[in-house]
């Protein structure tokens, strides 16, 4: 059944009602019959079209817009009904601050104009299920579209066109659904104010048209801070607006029409890392695997298809916004420009091309027409984007609008970030809430970030070059490494906007010779994928120089690009398709994607090849690397006497940003432990085993540098009278505390005890077994041994009689806490294997017989003998507890 409008069925009632009443009045005078009878007016009838808009300014286009002071139509053509077309949301103006963004892409649609009487709907077409032939009727039946706005016919239909207009101010509520987004990042219901919102701007053309809408959200008040603390989440006001109350954002709504000769369709293969338009197709019901996986690709074609080498009819153009500053406009187009090599390898000259907007454009890079680069700020942003727009029916990439932050090129005079990271990763949650479905969008990796990591890193390689060299934080080599750093940014992102996903085992596949090598990093880069969140090629003191970031593409670029690009026949695309996914198995095209790093839940990463911010093809050396590194910057800092004038936050933000790449080192490393190697195989193609545990000599070496390095206390040591010269930002309300190297210690420690304790690692340990052969298992890692070992090592003191002191007794309560996480049978029964619960509570107990041995020793200190009765409370409360069967 269709749905009929109140309004609709309001003019019906009211033409039922004038009719009876006409019957019941008495006729006219005969005289009066000779005039004949004009028709009463109908009051709910749209006013004539020439009417509405007497004296308004038209913008032709594909679909008009007629304006007129504050009022805007939207002319709709009788054709344009029921004609499917790409609806996309952009934002322009935001709060800058908790995710809330300017310059970013909200998402597309595929839409279609309905009209029901004098009501009109804007319908987003569900495009995620389809068939065709005698099935398409009963897809449509079963899932249903969805209404992106409405509203009655602003006139009548024209006289001749027969078209007819809809007033604009259908925009102006929450289309974007930005209430439930404030509501997350403030705790608050914020809602749209139609009487304080406008179209601010519009743009037509014959394929486009383009209305911003300026939208003020607000909310009536701002409660109370509650009088006693909860573990209810809290309003958190924002801080980047005047008031607090109220807030404008613009939003761009782009209407654009769909190629009349859709793109050929190219199907993906998991092998290789590609974005898709997917779908499930229940139109053949002999397929036993109903979902289709459009490869995401701009359509690019030959002009000269005999030719070896020729332009295309139609080039990839990335506009740069006149808002990026113009010393960094060259690297940026350096970073766009570098795919044209790739290009260029399957027949494609200037395939890729870079134009500069001028500064005087009157257009906005904001529309669904122009592929961009744009510069945005934020509070407390650091992150750079690489969204695009495709066309549901084939995965053509009709748009992409790449932002980046402007931190990237502020460099080093970046954020103070002296929050610790907290001891993140969803492991350990997982012991504490029942287990449930991650919910993760095909494309959710689209919305890729360099968040504060990368900022962090590059400020870790500024700090650590400065002073070994010397020279001053804003020098010419630290200027040089920021260039090279927005090229790398830009062709990571860039890949993404050509429809590449997330590489992060591509940084594995290069060796450490290789690394080391001048000429073979300038020429090859420092990993054969860009699309991987690579570290930084930083050298040990008295190693040789190469490049520090990638310089270039590397060889799966190359390959994925192949795959989805080059131009072939439609009765040869299988085969060779096939043929070039079949190179999978050679190493240097290695790809592990978001999933294989970890996204949460039961995906928790557990191939230690597939890692963000590690480098070289052995992690695990990385790792210990990467504490030398840290552990070299904490004696430069330490030793170099600050200069008058500097920034009095220095010394202390260099220390807190290597704690946190330091923290993602810790994460990587603790994937060894019950890690198991994961291949893409294709039965009867790959000959490799789909899933193969980490050997067990890597997995006790890793183990042992988790130990003795990142557990020990030794790893963390720093001079008391370093610590208290270490000031704040007195110019600020939220002005920070004294620095707390045992806080960032625990923020580090904590995501190890996270992985190795956590539900998902214990069951690896444990299934595994079945992967392995009798032979194989004798000398596989144990789940107890994991235990054994971090037991021993985190309670080292109970055995020497030493003295327990304050980054120690931090460590020993964190793991407490996860060994009590794991007995608690009324929460994590639905996550536990019974042998991992047996096995923590057989190392509970051993525990709490070594501690009452402990604390029976003479001479320890009162801070030492308190903290091992607080231990054995907590230990014989944990013991008692488990009894209790749930």
């Amino acid at each position: 059944m269709i749905p009929v409008s109140r309004t609709v069925l309001a003019a019906a009632a009211l033409l039922v009602f004038s009719a009876a009443a006409s019957a019941q009045t008495p006729a006219a005078p005969a005289a009066a019959a000779s005039a004949p009878a004009r028709p009463a007016a109908d009051p709910a009838a749209p006013k004539p079209f020439a009417e509405v808009i007497k004296g308004a300014k038209e913008q032709p286009g594909l679909f008009p817009i007629w304006r007129k002071d504050e009022k805007t139509w939207i002319e709709i053509p009788k054709e344009a009904f029921n004609k499917p077309f790409l609806f996309t949301i952009n934002v322009a103006n935001a709060v800058g601050e908790r995710g809330l963004y300017a310059s970013q892409m909200l998402g597309d649609e595929m839409v279609e104009w309905r009209r029901i009487g004098n009501h009109i709907q804007l319908i987003a077409l569900n495009t995620k299920f389809r068939a065709e032939g005698g099935s398409k009727l009963a897809v449509e039946q079963a899932f249903s579209p969805s209404l992106i706005l409405a509203g009655p016919a602003a006139s009548a239909d024209h006289p001749d066109r027969k078209s007819v207009l809809i007033d604009a101010g259908a925009l102006l509520g929450d289309i974007p659904g930005y209430s439930t987004r404030l509501e997350m990042a403030y705790r608050l219901p914020f809602a749209p104010d139609r009487s304080n919102s406008y179209i601010e701007a519009s743009r037509a053309e014959p394929q486009l048209t383009t209305l911003t809408a300026r939208v003020h959200f607000a909310t009536p008040r701002i409660p109370a801070p509650p009088l006693v603390p909860t573990p209810v989440p809290t309003a958190s006001p924002p801080q980047a607006t005047p008031d607090p109350r109220s807030m404008f954002f613009s939003f761009v709504y782009n209407f654009r029409a769909l190629p009349e000769q859709p793109a050929a369709v190219r199907l993906a293969d998991p092998r290789l890392g590609h974005f898709t338009e997917s779908y499930t197709d229940l139109g053949d019901d002999l397929k036993a695997n109903t979902r289709v996986h459009m490869v995401s690709r701009w359509r690019l074609e030959k002009k000269d298809p005999a030719a070896e080498l020729s332009e295309p009819v139609q080039p990839i153009v990335y506009w740069l916004d006149k808002n990026i500053p113009k010393k960094y406009r060259d690297s940026v187009a350096a970073g766009v420009l570098e795919w044209n090599k790739a290009f260029e390898k399957i027949g494609f000259k200037n395939a890729v091309q870079v134009r500069q907007q001028p500064d005087d454009a009157d257009w906005d890079n904001m529309d669904a027409m122009h592929a961009s680069i744009r510069w945005f700020t934020g509070a407390d942003v650091g992150f750079a984007i690489g969204p695009s727009n495709k066309d549901p029916r084939t995965g053509e990439i009709l748009d992409a609008d790449i932002g980046m932050s402007d931190v990237f090129g502020r460099g080093v005079r970046r954020f103070a970030t002296d929050d610790v990271p907290p001891a993140q990763g969803h492991d350990a949650a997982a012991w504490a809430m029942a287990p449930t479905a991650h919910v993760h969008d095909d494309d959710a990796a689209d919305h890729c970030s360099y968040a504060a990591d990368q900022i962090a890193e590059f400020g870790f390689a500024a700090d650590l070059l400065s002073l070994r060299d010397g020279q001053g934080l804003d020098g010419p080599e630290t200027e040089a490494l920021a260039q090279a750093v927005i090229k790398d940014v830009v062709m990571h992102e860039v890949g993404h906007t050509l429809g590449l996903k997330h590489n992060f085992r591509s940084s594995t596949t290069v060796t450490q010779a290789q690394l080391r090598d001048k000429a073979y990093t300038e020429a090859h880069g420092i990993s054969n994928s860009v699309m991987d969140y690579n570290a930084y090629n930083l050298p040990l003191k008295g190693e040789p120089r190469a490049s520090l970031t990638n310089t270039t593409l590397g060889a799966y670029d190359y390959w994925a690009i192949e795959y989805a690009y080059k131009p072939l026949a439609a009765e040869q695309q299988s085969a060779e398709l096939a043929r070039i996914a079949a190179r999978s198995t050679e190493p240097q095209l290695a790809y592990g994607d978001d999933y294989d790093q970890g996204v949460g839940g039961p995906y928790d990463g557990f191939d230690p090849r597939s890692n963000q911010r590690d480098l070289g093809d052995d992690p695990l050396a990385y790792a210990k690397k990467r504490l030398k590194l840290n552990q070299e910057l904490w004696d430069r800092v330490q030793s170099r006497k600050p200069e008058a004038g500097e920034d009095p936050l220095r010394s202390r933000r260099s220390i807190m940003e290597s704690f946190r790449q330091l923290g993602m080192t810790a994460h990587n490393v603790s994937k060894y432990v019950g890690g198991i190697y994961a291949e893409r195989v294709v039965p009867g193609v790959t000959p490799l085993q789909a899933f193969k545990p980490v050997d067990a000599a890597q997995q006790r070496e890793a183990l042992r540098f988790i130990a003795g390095g990142l557990l020990s206390s030794d790893s963390f040591r720093f001079r008391p009278e370093f610590l208290a010269q270490q000031t704040v930002d007195y110019n600020e309300w939220n002005r920070g505390l004294p620095l707390s190297i045992p806080d960032a210690v625990a923020a580090v420690q904590g995501r190890v005890l996270d992985r190795l304790m956590s539900p998902n690692t214990a069951h690896r340990l444990i299934e595994q077994q079945s992967l392995l052969t009798e032979a194989q298992r004798k000398g596989q890692v144990s789940l107890s041994e994991v235990y054994a070992t971090l037991q021993s090592a985190i309670f080292s003191e109970l055995k020497t009689g030493a003295e327990i002191d304050r980054m120690r007794r931090s460590l020993q309560r964190e793991y407490l806490k996860r060994l009590q996480a794991q007995l608690n049978r009324s929460t994590n029964g639905a996550t536990v294997y019974a042998d991992a619960f047996s096995m923590a509570r057989y190392h509970a107990t051993q525990l709490a017989n070594d501690l009452r041995t402990a604390a029976a020793k003479p001479g320890l200190s009162v801070e030492t003998r308190a903290h091992l009765a607080e231990l054995q409370d907590l230990l014989n409360a944990m013991l008692k507890a488990t009894l209790v069967r749930a």
